[in-house]
């Protein structure tokens, strides 16, 4: 697995007002663990910006991540379960509740740990498993059984 599980972070019942608030909440749970600098956070705000809620990928679940770049010190996730889902734009997987933060270090390990994300997600009850997580071993348990 190349998932950096072990230095996850999670964070529960946040509250987000848009999705903007609920990226953040996940970019600054990646700069609180070292993972990247601040820089970064904003960065994945401007990517959705840009592109789109392409971060979008499941029913209920975002992964917001920016490219690989010298404000990433290490492979990270940041997993958030909001309070309550967040409309990010998306067409047929809106609202959101469960928001991955992603940060990678190099092109290869990014996509590499997005498709193995993915995988993980399409299991069955995964999603729901990690929306109702209330401890980090439950939301680790979730992506990792």
């Amino acid at each position: 697995m190349t998932l950096p599980l072990a230095d996850a972070s999670f964070s529960p019942g946040v509250h987000a007002a848009d999705w903007r608030a609920a990226v953040r909440a996940a970019g600054v749970d990646l700069v609180h663990s070292g993972a990247v600098g601040r820089a970064y956070v904003d960065e994945m705000v401007r990517q959705i910006d840009d592109s789109g809620p392409y971060c979008v990928v499941a029913p209920g679940v975002a992964v917001p991540h920016a490219r690989a770049s010298a404000v990433v010190r290490r492979d990270a996730l940041a997993i958030v379960v909001l309070d309550a889902p967040v409309p990010f734009g998306h067409p047929h997987h809106d609202p959101v509740r469960v928001v991955v933060g992603l940060a990678a270090t190099s092109p290869r390990g990014h996509l590499r740990m997005l498709a193995e994300l993915a995988n993980e997600l399409d299991r069955p009850g995964v999603i729901d498993r990690l929306a109702a997580a209330a401890t980090r071993e439950e939301a680790l348990a979730a992506l990792s059984a």
